[in-house]
Formats: C-alpha cells, sequence, structure tokens
C-alpha cells in the first residue's frame, strides 16, 4: 500500500499536548483537563476497554495509538497478562509507561513505524479523532494482521470533557486577556523600589476574585494565586527570575488553550459522523458502534 502526503501537524498543538504529558509524569490531571466527576467516566472505560480485550487471541500484539500515560494498556493487561502491548503518542516526552508495556514516542499515527500486519489489533482512546483520520486508518489497517481487530473510543461534541475544558478555557481566558494579572504582576516589579507591598491589593484579591466567578480550584482562582505566590516568594529575588516564573505560568496557560482548541477540533472531527466511511475506505469492516456511557 503506498503511502499519501503526509499532512502538516499543526505544531501549538503538538506541543501543548507534549508539554501536557512532560508535568504529568506521575499520571494524574495536572492540567484539569477532566471534570471532577472523571471516575464515573473511567469506569465505564474500564469496562469497555477490559470487554475489548477478552475478545482478542491469546499472546495478541496490541498497538495503542495516542497512549498518553499509557492508561489503556494498563486497563487491558490486567484483564489478559498474556498480551504484548505496545503505546505510541505524537508526543516527544510521555510518563513511564505501565510495567510490562513498551512505549514510542514522537510517533505520527499518519506515518507508523512498524510493519504490514505487526499487530493482532490497534487501539486507541481519545486519540484517532486527533489525526488526518483518512491517513491513520490507512495506516492501522496497514499494521493490523488480517483478520485482526480495531478498537476506537473517540470523544463527543455534547460529552461532559469537552464542556469542562471550555468552562476551564474561559476561566483562563479571564486570568490571562481579560484581566491581564501577568502582564500586571510584571508591571509591580518595576515598582519594587519605591516600598510598596510585594503582592499589590490589586493582584492580591484576584484569587477570591477568580473563585467567586468560576468556582474554587478553577483556573482563573489556579493562575492569580500561582502569581500571588510568585511576588510574594520573590519579593527578596531578583526581578529578572521572577519575571521568567511569570512568563513560565503564562507559558503553561498558553499551552493548555492549544491543548482545548486541539481537543475542539477532535470533537468536531468524531460528531462528522463518516468514521464508518473512512475506516471501509481503508479496508476495515465495523463489527459495532456503541455509546460508553456513565451508570444511570
Amino acid at each position: 500500500m503506498s503511502k499519501a502526503k503526509q499532512p502538516e501537524q499543526a505544531p501549538d498543538h503538538a506541543k501543548a499536548w507534549g508539554d501536557f504529558w512532560a508535568r504529568n509524569s506521575a499520571g494524574s490531571d495536572p492540567g484539569g483537563c477532566l471534570p471532577g466527576r472523571w471516575s464515573g467516566i473511567e469506569e465505564c472505560q474500564i469496562a469497555a476497554w477490559k470487554s475489548f480485550a477478552k475478545q482478542l487471541p491469546k499472546g495478541a500484539k496490541v498497538l495503542d495509538l495516542a497512549t498518553g500515560d499509557g492508561r489503556v494498556m494498563r486497563w487491558m493487561l490486567a484483564g489478559r497478562r498474556d498480551l504484548k502491548l505496545t503505546g505510541c503518542d505524537l508526543a516527544e516526552q510521555l510518563p513511564a509507561p505501565p510495567k510490562g508495556t513498551k512505549v514510542r514516542s514522537g510517533v505520527r499515527m499518519e506515518d507508523l513505524p512498524f510493519g504490514e500486519g505487526q499487530f493482532g489489533a490497534v487501539v486507541s482512546q481519545f486519540g484517532f479523532e486527533y489525526g488526518d483520520t483518512a491517513l491513520a486508518a490507512a495506516e492501522l489497517a496497514r499494521v493490523t494482521r488480517s483478520g485482526g481487530w480495531v478498537g476506537l473510543m473517540t470523544h463527543r461534541q455534547d460529552g461532559p470533557i469537552l464542556a469542562h475544558n471550555f468552562e476551564r478555557r474561559a476561566a483562563i481566558a479571564w486570568a490571562i486577556e481579560e484581566q491581564e494579572l501577568i502582564q500586571k504582576a510584571k508591571g509591580s516589579l518595576q515598582m519594587r523600589g519605591l516600598g510598596g507591598p510585594p503582592v499589590p491589593p490589586l493582584l492580591a484579591k484576584a484569587p477570591a476574585e477568580g473563585a467567586a466567578k468560576f468556582g474554587a480550584q478553577s483556573a482563573a482562582w489556579e493562575i492569580a494565586e500561582a502569581i500571588c505566590r510568585t511576588l510574594a516568594m520573590g519579593a527578596r529575588d531578583h526581578p529578572g527570575r521572577v519575571a521568567a516564573t511569570l512568563e513560565e505560568i503564562g507559558k503553561q496557560a498558553a499551552n493548555e488553550i492549544g491543548r482545548i482548541a486541539s481537543l475542539e477540533t477532535a470533537c468536531e472531527s468524531a460528531a462528522l459522523g463518516n468514521f464508518e466511511m473512512i475506516l471501509a475506505d481503508a479496508g476495515l469492516d465495523l463489527n459495532s458502534r456503541e455509546p460508553v456511557n456513565e451508570p444511570g
């Protein structure tokens, strides 16, 4: 099978997810991209992947696209210790993979570095819809052996994950764009010689304002609080180093905006309803399509 020309990957989106996983070495959720009621959703996902794993032949080799922290591999391996699991992801830096699995970073799903028919199954949770789905489908069909299985779990536009991230994006925009907290904090560094407090009153009240507007522990509170702590703890530090820390806070906020933008695009791609046609064009037969719903 010949390969089509590779599309240009949106670099800001790739970097945003790369930075997310680089900061996510413990496999937690430092960016707050998952809603507070995530545990209920996760239980359904675990059940779905364990059910999928049961139908695979003994000792099957499985590839996990956009593996992230390898949670799908961990869930599948929990019920099937005989599976040979390999994960790959576009991000250059990833958390340590689950014990008994392998992972390869910096891999585009549209150009997989694996041989034809190398895997008995290919899986992806919230990953396939982030790429060029036509090219990705052709690649996953190429590396899946004849008669093998493909399991995809994709985002949906009306789900809680996208809604939660829209709320988080609004909170970030309030802190960074509307209130311009980082610019104001940098400006306050120039006033230190005049004997003012390390944290100006306007900035000192920002965490409470962010919490009141978007909720306690929201991104608005989080960013405002981080800025205040940076100024307070850096009261005796060189202004240049304090400014560098403030810039890092702004960088992380910008990366999260990029990650949310890529999530929105992925949800739009998943909502087009043409995945069956794309997969069929790649030579794959649809076995089933089912919603993954929370209890109740």
